[in-house]
């Protein structure tokens, strides 16, 4: 799952960063709105979190553009500000959820997986299909009983097709969502990650389904 922190607090900013990349995120960072607008209608994102007070574009004008493009990404808005008021403005702009500051990571460890799960309309925190099961809270990853120690790239990889189960996920996309704006990926990137998952998941069991769809990409289903 890719999220976008938009924040001019470049200590906090890079300390929510870190903070969320331990739990297996991709994360980019903006500083200020203008970079963090061109940012969100540029890539693909599966939640922003948008700071009120911001550089540039602030952020509920950058949540009303956002929403004008017909842009539904989930946003979780930062705020120093206690007042109903400004809370009420933001969700009123098209903002999902909101977060006053100063704020403990553990309560926005669970506002960001409340907000990722919402547009699948996922009430079970355990993510399966089959045997397979993900717990994205406890990263804990089991097939047949069996538990299966993963990277945080194959996790990502992992939780990114159970998300999206049934559904063919081009390589661009999976690099979009699993993978940050900066980093370095090569044509063959996918598939190495996608091969050091199959043996994993799906090598040491009978039924194999992480399945390859020939000049479309990858999915992951049932066998019928």
């Amino acid at each position: 799952m890719r999220i976008l922190v938009v924040e001019d607090e470049i200590k906090l900013a890079n300390a929510t960063k870190r903070a969320l990349e331990t739990q297996k995120y991709a994360v980019d960072v903006a500083y200020n709105g203008t970079d963090g607008f061109d940012m969100a209608i540029g890539e693909e994102y599966d939640l922003i979190i948008l700071d009120l007070m911001l550089p540039g574009i602030d952020g509920i004008e950058f949540c009303k553009f956002l929403r004008s493009q017909g842009n539904h990404t989930p946003i979780l808005m930062l705020t120093a500000r206690g007042q109903v008021s400004d809370k009420v403005l933001g969700l009123d702009v098209g903002a999902d959820d909101y977060v006053v500051k100063p704020f403990s990571f553990e309560e926005l460890f669970a506002r960001v997986r409340a907000l990722i799960r919402r547009p699948k309309n996922t009430s079970d925190t355990t993510l399966k299909i089959q045997d397979l099961t993900l717990n994205p809270r406890s990263f804990k990853v089991a097939r047949a009983g069996k538990i299966i120690e993963l990277s945080t790239k194959e996790f990502s990889l992992l939780e990114y097709l159970l998300r999206n189960k049934n559904t063919v996920l081009s390589r661009e996309k999976i690099v979009a969502h699993v993978w940050d704006y900066d980093a370095d990926v090569l044509p063959s990137t996918v598939e190495v990650h996608m091969k050091h998952l199959r043996d994993k998941v799906d090598a040491p069991f009978d039924t194999q389904i992480i399945k390859t769809v020939r000049g479309r990409g990858y999915t992951i289903r049932m066998e019928k």
